[in-house]
């Protein structure tokens, strides 16, 4: 017969993949274009000193793109996405890193962003380029980075004050499973979201976000099952989006650069 401590343990698995949505719950925090409720231990000022650190470990050796028409081109997006979005003393900063074989961008806490050449021909105008940026800023501005940490923190407490034992690799697993993937994909569309309102602003047509995710995923060689990544689909990303497109089409139609 399983010991009166055994016995408890399956409560305080319950409690440890619970606590973190309590602390969610507990909103402090509203990201601007989604109006979501977040929690969040980070300021932006927090965000803006882990990304300026973190640019320059992730910069260094990396091969910079510093001039010609690509190079522009980045520059440009950059300056019209940031004229729109909600800047709360963000530090925004973007390299092109020359590096056709990956076909990705990225943007750290506080608005430090980096282009891969790589996707580039699949961005294939500045409106697809526009898409991508965009979704990185989202990121930047609903401060994502900072709002998963938090997350970890919480559970790491909760795992740490739980004292599972044998059940804390299960504990693990299911945070990982239950929370922080589907988080995760909450957080990827919720930048989607953004970047699409933020690109309509900035005079790009939002329809483009539609084509270059098609683009994506022709090119792409296949993707794991949803409810086990921390991405949407591309299915589901243009399904989003082009429900998203009568909210982002009116902004468009009043963007200041046409």
């Amino acid at each position: 017969m399983p010991s009166k401590a055994e016995r408890s343990y399956p409560k305080r698995l319950l409690g440890v993949l619970v606590l973190p949505l309590l602390l969610c719950a507990a909103a402090c925090q509203t990201t601007p274009v989604t109006g979501k409720s977040t929690f969040n231990l980070f300021s932006p000022q927090d965000d803006v000193e882990l990304g300026r650190e973190a640019y320059k470990e992730v910069l260094a050796g990396q091969k910079l793109v510093t001039s010609g028409p690509d190079y522009e081109r980045v520059k440009r997006v950059m300056d019209r996405l940031i004229s729109v979005a909600d800047d709360q003393g963000y530090e925004w900063e973007v390299n092109l890193i020359d590096d056709p074989k990956t076909a990705n961008a990225f943007a750290l806490p506080g608005g430090k962003m980096a282009v891969y050449t790589g996707i580039l021909p699949i961005c294939k105008t500045e409106g697809g380029l526009a898409v991508v940026m965009g979704h990185e800023i989202g990121h930047v501005v609903a401060q994502h980075g900072t709002q998963r940490m938090s997350r970890q923190m919480g559970a790491e407490v909760a795992l740490q004050y739980a004292q599972l034992g044998q059940w804390s690799d299960l504990a693990e697993a299911g945070y990982g499973f239950l929370v922080d993937m589907p988080w995760g994909r909450a957080d990827e569309s919720e930048a989607d979201h953004i970047g699409l309102i933020y690109m309509a602003r900035a005079g790009y047509d939002p329809r483009e976000a539609v084509e270059f995710w098609s683009r994506m995923a022709a090119s792409s060689g296949g993707e794991p099952p949803e409810f086990l990544s921390t991405h949407p689909s591309h299915e589901t990303r243009i399904s989003d989006l082009q429900k998203l497109l009568p909210e982002a089409e009116k902004e468009y139609a009043a963007s200041k650069y046409h």
